[in-house]
């Protein structure tokens, strides 16, 4: 799962990024409604987090813009405007739910996973995912590195596909049990480091080396050292 926060608040904000981490959970943030609609309009979220009260573009008019778009994206309010006016206008703009500050963290958790697991991705893959010269079809589930052909297992598939809809963005071994083995929960497994392993062994057989280790963090699929 991949939550964009939209939050003026750089305490609240980080304190929220900080949090999702800590639970697996990969975070973008943007500071104005602004930032938060470009950054829409360029990534898949799963959940988006919008507060109200921002600058350039305050978070009814940030949402209504995500519904008209992307109306499957699920949207949390989360504001210190809590009377029942400002919970009305935010579901009349097409929130999904909304939660009043100071709120209890894990109840925001517990919110984001809900609303995910009832709205699966909603955007189609691209027929086509690439990076250097790594290519991938998503249709027949094929794969190539330096034009030839690499033989994956169907989790091996699944991990470098996930890897590469995040390319350049570190992935937690949390975040991948949870999407690519459906793993809700902690637990001391290491099948994610030794699916990792098995596919060095096939994808990184050729310079440059493209799956790199975060060590304490999680992973990274990119072309930089």
């Amino acid at each position: 799962m991949h939550v964009l926060v939209v939050e003026d608040d750089a305490e609240v904000s980080q304190f929220i990024q900080k949090g999702l981490t800590s639970e697996g959970i990969g975070v973008s943030a943007a500071y104005d409604g602004v930032i938060g609609r470009s950054m829409i309009n360029e990534h898949q979220y799963d959940v988006v987090v919008l507060d109200v009260n921002m600058p350039g573009m305050n978070g009814y008019d940030l949402c209504r813009f995500v519904k008209q778009n992307w109306p499957a994206i699920p949207v949390i309010m989360l504001t210190a405007l809590g009377s029942l006016e400002n919970k009305v206008m935010g579901f009349e703009s097409g929130a999904d739910d909304y939660l009043a500050k100071p709120f209890a963290f894990k109840e925001l958790v517990f919110r984001l996973k809900a609303l995910a697991r009832r709205h699966p991705a909603r955007a189609p893959l691209p027929q086509r995912l690439e990076l250097l010269d790594l290519v991938v079809d998503t249709s027949s589930h094929q794969v190539w590195r330096a034009d030839e052909r690499v033989t994956l297992t169907a989790r091996e598939y699944a991990l470098l596909e996930y890897l590469l809809l995040r390319q350049g963005k570190v992935v937690s071994r949390a975040e991948l049990l949870e999407n690519v083995w459906d793993v809700h929960f902690n637990t001391n497994t290491n099948v994610v480091d030794v699916y990792v392993n098995y596919l060095r062994r096939k994808i990184d057989r050729v310079e440059p080396k493209l799956i790199h280790t975060i060590f304490g963090v999680g992973f990274i699929l990119k072309a930089e050292p």
